[in-house]
């Protein structure tokens, strides 16, 4: 079983079971057998029931009379859940997925942009500013920079300081550490820092048009990367 951000053998099971489901290696409709389970999981009747339990209330399956535990299709998911997000990313199991994420990035940033320019506030700079330093920083890592860019975007949210865009922050989140994940793995690729830096400058400067502009560039920069890069893996 794969690492989970989940603690202990439960997290364990939950993130084992969720990624077989959101892969496609367990087809909507199949039953999933709890007593199966725990013979090739190793693990207790009450450990299964609970990762059953959790994966039913993210609505991947549905426990059904003299039918059992039943895998649900794709619709019936919580697309949104954090989980549901992060295994889609990982095992990219849809080629369709970040295409979705970046509509959704298309929609939701620029507006969050415009918003953070005329209310942020001086912490709010400060944390854009922090994380521009380490992705401006030659000697910073792969994974440092990865980091520092969802700090990066998730400021920017804050700043907007609207309690329901920033719950999108997931879903934000969750595309972007796939795209980066993706782009800085096969690099090199466009610096992304001046983008970036224009973002700020704007948001400091309470510039909302700028700021708006400045965002769907840079989201524009981001297709470019990935659609290079998916052009280069369907290239024989």
């Amino acid at each position: 079983m794969s690492g989970s951000p989940f603690r202990g053998i439960h997290g364990a099971v939950v993130a084992h079971l969720g990624e077989l489901i959101v892969r496609g290696d367990v087809a909507p409709g199949a039953t999933l057998d709890p007593a199966q389970l725990e013979r090739e999981l190793g693990v207790s009747r009450t450990v299964v029931r609970e990762a059953l339990r959790v994966l039913s209330a993210k609505g991947l399956v549905d426990a059904r009379p003299k039918r059992g535990t039943v895998v649900r299709s794709r619709e019936k998911w919580s697309l949104l859940d954090a989980d549901v997000l992060r295994w889609q990313a990982e095992h990219r199991a849809d080629d369709a997925f970040l295409a979705d994420l970046a509509e959704v990035r298309g929609i939701v940033e620029p507006a969050g942009a415009r918003l953070a320019a005329t209310r942020r506030t001086d912490t709010d700079l400060a944390t854009l500013t922090g994380a521009l330093a380490i992705m401006a920083d030659p000697e910073a890592s792969v994974d440092a920079v990865v980091e520092a860019d969802l700090v990066f975007h998730r400021a920017l949210l804050a700043a907007a300081g609207n309690e329901l865009l920033r719950q999108m922050e997931q879903v934000i989140a969750t595309g972007l550490r796939a795209r980066d994940l993706l782009v800085h793995g096969r690099g090199p690729w466009a610096d992304s820092v001046p983008a970036h830096r224009a973002v700020l400058d704007a948001v400091a400067a309470g510039d909302a048009d700028g700021a708006e502009r400045a965002v769907r560039d840079l989201l524009t920069q981001a297709d470019r990367d990935v659609h290079a890069i998916t052009a280069e893996e369907e290239t024989p």
